[in-house]
């Protein structure tokens, strides 16, 4: 059966499903549906809401929950977010698992409340203070929105790497059906023998993120960058739209991809080959799909809603081989699909 609900709500109902039972979050637009869900029916299910008094104080919160063995998760929008750097750069230090939503707003600085996607950077390549990565998943609809952050749970636990779902104001606000998934009985996840659950019987565990001897730092790091390249190698997903006989190629993420998708059907529709690769991962980038698409298109067009941070990435993935123009829409300006596909068809 599905319900209609908005993103924001889906991932709030998705991350109980997945056996979330810790929330620590602070009030911010757009995402304060996430906050209000997780007060209303997380405590039904067993959990604890805790509306902290900052975001400094939420993310750490969750460091503390994680490192009792407890799915955990916290959520903000693009200000709360950078508050939040310090304690998730901690959690990537002390190998402990956690998600956290940002709903992106405009910006830089306070900004405003409408949908952008200035965020990327932050998101895949640290933003916190270290040699870090995060998984990062960007759902385009608000279905996905509901089964990603079920994925995230699973992938942050099983390598120990925070995970981020990188939304935005539209996607979390936007109303849309949703097949919810089934519920998980947290007892049936897998177990945790590295958290701090007592040590009766065995020797304590010890959960830090700090080492002061450099050899033995760099020895973590050296163990750390290792899972980083396996998840490189096993995790990576995308979707292709009408990408077998396509001239020019798209690459767009959540909210810019769905509208990306209505670019190339339209353009179809006129008799352009037209197609799309849309991320679902940010990181890891889909590079090399990217890389062998761009061996037989004539361009590879970037859409986003920034001033070209995944261009970075598309350009870097297609290595010369096509030209990379860009198209991009900052401040909370969203671009119309007729006004992407003018850009298509200067290019076509």
């Amino acid at each position: 059966m599905r319900q209609l609900m908005t993103g924001n709500e889906a991932m709030a109902e998705g991350a109980i499903r997945a056996g979330c039972r810790a929330y620590f979050g602070y009030p911010i637009t757009p995402q304060n549906e996430i906050l209000e869900y997780m007060a209303a029916h997380l405590p039904q299910a067993g959990g604890a809401f805790v509306q902290a008094e900052s975001e400094v104080a939420a993310i750490n919160m969750c460091y503390g929950a994680s490192a009792a063995g407890v799915r955990t998760m916290t959520s903000s929008s693009s200000p709360g977010i950078s508050l939040k750097l310090e304690g998730i750069s901690y959690l990537a230090g002390a190998d402990l698992p956690c998600v956290i939503v940002n709903v992106m707003r405009g910006g830089p600085g306070l900004g405003n409340i409408a949908p952008a996607q200035g965020d990327y950077f932050q998101a895949t390549k640290g933003g916190g203070h270290g040699d870090y990565r995060l998984i990062v998943l960007a759902p385009s609809t608000v279905q996905e929105s509901a089964e990603l952050v079920g994925l995230a749970f699973d992938l942050s636990d099983r390598y120990r790497v925070p995970a981020m779902i990188l939304a935005d104001g539209m996607l979390g606000q936007m109303m849309e059906p949703v097949a919810l998934p089934p519920h998980r009985d947290p007892a049936t996840l897998p177990p945790k023998p590295w958290a701090l659950t007592g040590a009766k019987g065995r020797e304590p565990n010890y959960i830090a993120s700090f080492a002061l001897d450099p050899k033995d730092l760099r020895e973590l790091n050296l163990r750390r960058h290792e899972r980083y390249r396996e998840i490189a190698d096993r995790e990576v997903r995308w979707e292709e739209v009408e990408t077998g006989d396509a001239e020019v190629l798209l690459v767009a993420y959540g909210t810019m991809g769905r509208i990306a998708k209505t670019v190339v059907r339209r353009a179809r529709g006129e008799g352009l080959r037209v197609g799309l690769l849309r991320p679902i991962t940010l990181w890891p980038f889909p590079y090399e799909p990217i890389r062998a698409l761009a061996e037989r298109v004539r361009a590879v067009l970037t859409v986003e809603l920034s001033a070209g941070q995944m261009w970075e990435d598309v350009r870097l993935a297609v290595e010369g081989r096509c030209p990379t123009p860009f198209y991009g829409e900052m401040g909370g300006v969203v671009p119309t699909p007729d006004e992407v596909l003018q850009e298509v068809k200067r290019l076509a």
